[in-house]
């Protein structure tokens, strides 16, 4: 079981620049594949960017790539989201969430393939 707390988001202007931090609970951390997805008022949840468990490979949504990055610390039990040169559709909700299974690589994957979520924390973009 592994149980994740969001922080880290905010106000911000276009152009700026955010940190997003996720720290888990539980010993399986550094077995589980995290990701970052967002949700916006009215759409469905996306998925933003993974990282495999070891941290050695990232994957990220064409809509971020180049301006986010995924890290983690699995010293520390947790995930950051690195945003930078932040769009007003970047506002949304966004969710840390860790993989369904240990050792298991879902790329970028699906909202399904995560089994563990945190709470939420809310990003708006102001243009």
């Amino acid at each position: 079981q592994v149980q994740l707390v969001d922080s880290g988001g905010g106000l911000v202007q276009a152009g700026g620049s955010l940190r997003l931090s996720c720290a888990a609970s539980g010993r399986t951390f550094s077995m589980h594949a995290m990701g970052w997805f967002r949700q916006a008022p009215g759409k469905e949840r996306e998925p933003v960017a993974a990282i495999r468990w070891s941290g050695g490979i990232t994957y990220y949504a064409d809509s971020v790539k180049g301006r986010f990055t995924i890290s983690r610390d699995n010293a520390k039990n947790t995930v950051y989201l690195q945003m930078s040169s932040l769009k007003p559709e970047d506002t949304a909700v966004y969710y840390c969430a860790a993989g369904r299974n240990y050792y298991t690589d879902y790329g970028l994957g699906k909202a399904y393939d995560y089994a563990y979520w945190g709470q939420g924390t809310q990003v708006t973009v102001s243009s």
